[in-house]
């Protein structure tokens, strides 16, 4: 794990867990090692990622953190980076033009995972939202991830509609 300094001013939410205190914050570049390493600690990133190159994960941190729209968020524990997500918020016209808020690349560490980190995150992902007047917060997750679709349907989200994704 990937250990920083977060001072308190940074945090956006703060709580109390099982082994310390849980601190969500913005993504800092420096962050890019931890928040590879939990992308890749499953079967389907282990697959997808590959740090030999850190430049195009650089590049994408960039263009997220400058983006207003976007927020990189990560998890800290104890110092340690255990989690993290992207937050986007989308404009559109459908739904009398309100906008929609997109939650993308969830991860929780392993050692952390089933604690309520993770309802931590997505709850206050969809406060964001609310906050910005989007009416509805979507997300996509791999038909594999048997275990993550319990997760946010236990969270109020609904298998609604048919994704699909074309490879580039």
């Amino acid at each position: 794990m990937v250990t920083s300094e977060t001072p308190a001013s940074t945090a956006l939410m703060t709580a109390a867990v099982e082994s310390g205190t849980f601190i969500l914050r913005r993504a800092r570049k420096g962050d890019l090692p931890g928040i590879l390493a939990l992308l890749a600690d499953d079967q389907l990133g282990a697959a997808r990622e590959s740090v030999d190159d850190p430049a195009p994960y650089e590049r994408a941190f960039e263009a997220i953190d400058a983006d207003p729209a976007h927020l990189l968020v990560v998890g800290e524990l104890n110092g340690d980076v255990v989690a993290t997500f992207q937050l986007s918020f989308l404009p559109g016209l459908s739904r009398k033009g309100s906008s929609r808020a997109q939650i993308e690349a969830v991860r929780v560490s392993e050692v952390l995972r089933g604690r309520g980190v993770g309802a931590l995150m997505i709850e206050w992902a969809i406060e964001q939202a609310r906050g910005r007047g989007c009416s509805l917060v979507q997300l996509t997750t791999d038909k594999s991830r048997v275990a993550a679709h319990r997760f946010y349907e236990r969270l109020g989200f609904v298998a609604s509609h048919e994704g699909m994704k074309l490879k580039l």
